[in-house]
This record gives C-alpha cells, structure tokens and sequence, in this order.
C-alpha cells in the first residue's frame, strides 16, 4: 500500500486524493468512532473532513503529514457539530403532565364501530329510527314525516330497536362474563 501511494506520489508530485482516501478511510472511521463514540456522527465528521479535504487537497497533500491534517478536520467537524447541537437544541428531562393523557381517538373509534355494528343487526325502520332519533337528534314527528308513517309508529320503531338492542348487549354481556 504505501508502494502505491509513493508511486502515486511520484507520478503527480503529490498525493492522490481518492487513493489516499481508499487506503485511509477506515483509519479515520475507527478514529472518528473513538472521538464521537457514535457511527453515524463519525461517519458524518469523516463525510466533512473528507469533503474538506477534498476542496483544499493541493495543500493538504504537501503537509508533512497529510493523515493528522484530516485527522485535525475530522475534530474539527465533531466540534463543529456538536457546537450547533448545544445551540439549538437542550434536551430536558421527560415532561411533566399538568393533566390526563390526550385520548388517540382509537377507544372513540371502536366504540362507534361497535355501536354501527350493532345498528346494522336492526330491521331497517327501526335503524333509520334510532339514527335519525340519537345521530340526527330530530323529534319524532320529523321521524315520522321522514319515514312516511305516523308519529306513534316512529316513537314504536324506537322503543322496539332500543329494546333489541338492550337485549343484544344484555347477551353479549353475559357471554363476555
């Protein structure tokens, strides 16, 4: 390897970045590993360094060791970034709750799910009775005109469809038990 970069070096009069860069990379990685303690962050300070390095090679490559150099850039890059993580943000214990949990909607959502279910067990006058009664909160009479029978037969489909539906939910309970 160092017989590549020497005649690499003769050829150009300095070093060839992507050789150099293939013979060192994993170098700087365990480096970077050690500095930041992370992978991904060493990988990130490398990337800089490297990317760095990159743009300025031409001095790079004639420092007397051009390894300590990027080695110098990787550092610099860890501070760099963690300079910035420091300003914008300040991780803080887990928050204090000043009131119950807000509720995903989920328990909401199986309920209505249950209760629809239930509703599509009923003869279709009854259903139309109980949603146009509880879901769009009209009086019997509007019940009535909206099912075309008069307003006792309304107030009938009601009162069977909720006893339907007691008796449903009374089973279930006692299967449940």
């Amino acid at each position: 390897m160092e017989a590549a970069l020497a005649a690499a070096e003769a050829r150009t009069g300095q070093l060839d970045f992507e050789l150099w860069v293939t013979e060192r990379a994993d170098a700087l990685l365990r480096f970077a590993y050690v500095l930041t303690g992370d992978r991904n962050l060493a990988e990130d300070a490398v990337q800089d360094a490297l990317t760095t390095a990159c743009a300025r090679w031409g001095r790079v490559s004639r420092a007397d060791d051009p390894e300590a150099y990027v080695k110098r850039m990787v550092v610099n890059a860890h501070i760099s970034w963690w300079r910035r993580f420091r300003r914008r943000e300040a991780p803080i214990a887990d928050p204090v709750r000043s009131g119950p949990p807000a509720p995903d909607g989920a328990v909401d959502r199986a309920e209505s799910d249950a209760v629809w279910a239930l509703c599509a067990t009923l003869p279709d006058k009854q259903r139309a009775a109980v949603v146009l009664r509880f879901y769009e909160e009209l009086s019997y009479a509007e019940i009535a005109e909206l099912l075309h029978c008069a307003e006792a037969t309304a107030r009938s489909h009601v009162h069977r469809a909720l006893a339907a539906l007691k008796t449903t939910l009374s089973k279930e309970g006692a299967e449940d038990a």
